[in-house]
C-alpha cells in the first residue's frame, strides 16, 4: 500500500469538498468503480494493468524516484522546456504540463486527472507511466481515457490514485487536491523527500498555459487550494507568487 505522509492532506479533501459543494459520495463511486475494473487479471485487454502488473510498475518507479539525483516536478504554469538546460534531471509533469517537456523520454511519470487533452494523450502514446486520479467529476472520463489508451501500440503504465476516505486495494490515496501538488504528495508518499526536488511552472498568480479550464475563476480558487496543500507539505516556498 501506498500511505500518505501526512493524515492533513487527507483532510484537506475533505475541506475542498466542503468549500465547492462536492460530494464525498461521488468521489467514493469514482474510486470503486476504478478499482472494480482494475481488479481483473486483464483488465482492457492489457495483463500490465492487472493488480500484479500494476505493483510491479509503481515498484520499478519508486526505485527510479528513490536513486535519481535531480528530479523536477513540473506545473501548469511552466513555460517550455529544453531538457538539455538540466543535465541529469528526471521530470513529473502534472496533467498537460507534460506538452512543455521537449523531450518525452525524460519524463518519468505524469499526475493526472485526465484533462491534459493532446499532452496527456502524446505522452500516454509513447509509454509514459500515468498516475491516473479518480474523482467525482471524471468517472465517464477515466474511463474512456483507458479504454482509448488501451488500443496504443506503446500503451502506459500505471498507478491510480483517488480521493476517498475509502480504503481500495490497488488504488491510493496519496493527498492533495490538483495534479500539480498531488504529484508532491505522490513522490512523499513513495519516501522521497521534497527538500531536494525543483519545480518549475507551479504559481497562482495566474492561469498557466498547460491548464485546461473551462472556468477561470473556479480554476484560481483551484490553485489556492494548491498553495494550503503545499504549505501543509512545507513547499511553499516552491511556488511563484
Amino acid at each position: 500500500m501506498l500511505k500518505p505522509a501526512d493524515d492533513g492532506l487527507i483532510r484537506l479533501q475533505g475541506e475542498v469538498r466542503s468549500a465547492f459543494g462536492w460530494s464525498l459520495d461521488d468521489d467514493d463511486r469514482s474510486a470503486q468503480a476504478m478499482a472494480e475494473v482494475f481488479s481483473q487479471q486483464t483488465p482492457y485487454g492489457r495483463d500490465s494493468w492487472s493488480p500484479t502488473g500494476r505493483a510491479q510498475s509503481l515498484a520499478r518507479i519508486k526505485q527510479t524516484v528513490a536513486s535519481t539525483v535531480r528530479l523536477i516536478v513540473v506545473g501548469a504554469g511552466s513555460e517550455p522546456i529544453h531538457v538539455d538546460d538540466y543535465p541529469g534531471a528526471l521530470f513529473v509533469a502534472a496533467d498537460g504540463a507534460v506538452g512543455a517537456i521537449d523531450d518525452i523520454s525524460r519524463v518519468l511519470f505524469v499526475v493526472s486527472d485526465g484533462d491534459g487533452a493532446e499532452y496527456l494523450d502524446a505522452a500516454a502514446q509513447s509509454g509514459v507511466h500515468i498516475v491516473l486520479h479518480a474523482h467525482g467529476d471524471n468517472n465517464n472520463l477515466w474511463k474512456q481515457l483507458v479504454e482509448k489508451w488501451s488500443t496504443f501500440d506503446h500503451f502506459p503504465s500505471l498507478t491510480l490514485t483517488h480521493q476517498s476516505t475509502n480504503e481500495y486495494e490497488g488504488v491510493y490515496n496519496p493527498g492533495g487536491f490538483t495534479d500539480g501538488d498531488r504529484a508532491l504528495c505522490f513522490l512523499k508518499a513513495m519516501g522521497r523527500s521534497l527538500d531536494d526536488i525543483e519545480c518549475i511552472g507551479f504559481r497562482t498568480d495566474l492561469l498557466g498555459a498547460w491548464s485546461a479550464s473551462t472556468n477561470p475563476a473556479r480554476k484560481m480558487q483551484k490553485l489556492r487550494w494548491m498553495k494550503e496543500s503545499m504549505r501543509r507539505l512545507g513547499v511553499e516556498h516552491y511556488i511563484i507568487k
